[in-house]
């Protein structure tokens, strides 16, 4: 039976189940990855398994999100990080060395493998040619320890890509017209697998900004064929070795069909505050600009570094602009300033900052209020800059650099001729940045500073669950919302106690104080509840608060899992319109919990302040029942071991 680049590479890993949409498969986890604003709490919990060696092919531990060092909190973490990546055979990008995705590709991705990363932004491997998928840290201890990462078959959606880009036009405009057509929430349950003649014309740098932005479609994750591109950028990084083609077969079937032709792109731009809300740059020509980022793990490579610095050079930036840098990796960082852009950048008014995740994280460089920020991003939730009231769009770093050198928002084509950039032939290589895992792993000692607090441990879940329903939300509510990011939040990733206090705060600053207050409670939210960043902190700050189930119209994928994970119930309306039922502090009950979901069967929600009931469903599979009679999913693998 034919089958699409999806199929072959799960049928290839997988452990359990049926390749059938819909259910739930096991497929074998080859690599890992995290970065230090998840990992702490990753190896926290890998620890917990008392399992003494990493069981993976490759696991490797990147330090890139939390390397502001306004206090200890930070340093500490990374002491711990690099210890524990010594001690249990784990690969450690040292601070500096680069963001993680764009290290990866660089340097350990693999066609055809398996990656699993606590991160969203994960399927950035998927640009040469991986199963690359984000999830909670509890998941990626899980396949660290080398049991198998447990997901719903999806669907394949491919999109068919014709002819190749214009001048001025990227890989970045690629992803947004994706976006445009389907939706933060279009992708969820799907695997988009990227085919057709245009593939020919994109480098793996431009497929993976495609991939990398394809986790703002809710997608399971995206992938590209590997083929003689994937092969050339393999053997610029030495490691030509590891290179395969992958392709589907050519009467390979898929669920649904996207074509476009990359000839008829034009400069693209999402506006505030989604990433689907897309249109083309010339519809708001000449908005005034105030602040430009450029970087991210989304447009951080030495193509776009290069374009970037080439449209600056012999140039000023506009003198009510404020233009910061991030390239992407080390690797990148050396060559731009070795080869002299990075010179041009700074002569023209650039800001050069680290290698690192930096202001797409809120770590630092928020705007001005009530500014205008355009970022080479991927994501531009409200709040997330650190200035609640900017408006962030996202853009090519084509568009970025015209709106830098002009002071409003400008279709790069008018910038005149376009600069050419090929892709080298050989990059720099040189990878003392990366620490390889001890020799002697007995004669490491764990570094551990006063911000690591105790791993929090879940109790099985009771019979009745009867409480407040604290907080009622609308749709779209992204784990931004449930646990911010940004410098002063950060850095209390490995204590749960203190980041707690923090929940739900850009959205009710008392959420966390009442939750405690009233020993925990519910939540009801609308559609796609939990989109965006794969931080488990999202599901593991309210576990501690005492939430036990939350209900919606719909929930994103990793959120979801992640609730499963630490034994909160997720459960949505079987009737959308109940959500109009709800109010917040009404009182609620739900009776026989443990025996309804042993037998599969719907919940009954007792609303006790109005006297009324709603029935919740709930779509999961035995194995994540069990887990969350479990309390979570620690207790369950520890039980089964």
């Amino acid at each position: 039976m034919a089958k699409n680049l999806v199929q072959k590479i799960l049928q290839a890993h997988l452990v359990k189940g049926e390749l059938k949409t819909g259910e739930e498969i096991a497929i074998k986890i080859d690599q890992t990855l995290t970065q230090d604003a998840t990992g702490t709490m990753a190896y926290l919990q890998f620890e917990a398994l008392g399992i003494p060696r990493v069981k993976t092919e490759l696991s490797v531990s990147y330090v890139d999100h939390n390397t502001l060092q306004s206090g200890f909190e930070n340093a500490d973490d990374h002491q711990f990080l690099q210890s524990i990546a010594a001690k249990y055979g784990i690969y450690f990008s040292r601070p500096g060395n680069g963001i993680c995705h764009q290290v990866h590709l660089e340097r350990f991705g693999i066609p055809g493998k398996t990656l699993l990363g606590s991160d969203s932004h994960t399927p950035t491997g998927g640009g040469i040619g991986m199963i690359a998928m984000g999830a909670g840290g509890l998941d990626v201890a899980v396949a660290m320890g080398g049991g198998p990462f447990y997901l719903p078959t999806p669907k394949v959606v491919l999109v068919k890509l014709s002819g190749s880009l214009q001048p001025w036009v990227s890989a970045k405009d690629v992803i947004l017209e994706v976006l445009r057509r389907m939706s933060v929430k279009g992708g969820v349950g799907k695997i988009i697998e990227y085919g057709g003649d245009g593939v020919k014309c994109l480098t793996v740098p431009q497929r993976a900004t495609i991939t990398n932005m394809g986790a703002e479609l809710g997608a399971t994750t995206s992938i590209f064929p590997s083929d003689e591109n994937t092969k050339a950028f393999l053997k610029s990084q030495g490691r030509e070795n590891v290179w395969q083609e992958l392709k589907p077969d050519s009467d390979a079937a898929y669920d649904e069909v996207i074509e476009i032709d990359l000839s008829k792109l034009e400069p693209m731009i999402a506006q505030p505050h989604s990433p689907d809300k897309v249109i083309k740059v010339a519809a708001i020509a000449r908005t005034k600009v105030n602040q430009v980022a450029i970087g991210s793990c989304t447009n951080s490579s030495y193509v776009d570094m290069m374009t970037v610095a080439g449209a600056l050079k012999g140039k000023q930036i506009h003198p009510e602009v404020s233009l910061v840098i991030s390239p992407g990796s080390r690797q990148v960082l050396e060559m731009i300033s070795r080869n002299g852009a990075l010179g041009d950048m700074i002569s023209a008014g650039a800001r050069i900052l680290e290698s690192t995740c930096g202001p797409c994280i809120g770590m630092g460089q928020a705007p001005p209020s009530d500014s205008v920020s355009v970022r080479s991003f991927n994501r531009n939730f409200l709040g997330r800059s650190g200035t609640k009231s900017a408006s962030v769009y996202l853009a090519s770093p084509e568009v970025c650099v015209a709106a830098a050198l002009t002071g409003v928002m400008t279709d790069p084509r008018d910038l005149g001729k376009p600069i050419a950039v090929p892709m080298p032939e050989k990059f720099l290589i040189d990878d003392r940045m990366v620490l390889p895992p001890a020799k002697l792993p007995e004669k490491v000692a764990i570094i551990r500073g006063p911000n690591i607090k105790p791993l929090p441990i879940n109790k099985p879940l009771p019979d009745t669950l009867e409480g407040e329903l604290l907080l009622k939300v609308e749709d779209n509510i992204t784990t931004d919302h449930i646990m911010p990011a940004g410098a002063k939040i950060l850095p209390l990733r490995s204590n749960i106690p203190e980041i707690a206090k923090h929940v739900f705060e850009v959205v009710d600053e008392t959420f966390a104080s009442r939750a405690i207050q009233k020993g925990g409670g519910f939540i009801v939210g609308g559609e796609n509840y939990g989109q965006g960043s794969s931080r488990e902190h999202a599901a593991l700050a309210p576990m501690h608060l005492g939430i036990k189930w939350v209900l919606t119209k719909s929930f994103a994928r990793i959120h979801k899992a992640n609730l499963v994970n630490f034994g909160i119930l997720p459960l949505t309306f079987e009737n959308p319109e109940d959500y109009k039922k709800f109010d917040q502090h009404d009182h609620l009950r739900i009776k026989n919990v443990i025996s309804l979901l042993k037998a599969n069967q719907p919940l009954v929600i007792e609303n006790l302040t109005k006297n009324t009931t709603v029935t919740a469903s709930y779509d999961l599979s035995d194995r994540a029942i069990d887990i969350i009679l479990a309390g979570g999913l620690l207790n369950y693998t520890r039980d089964v071991q």
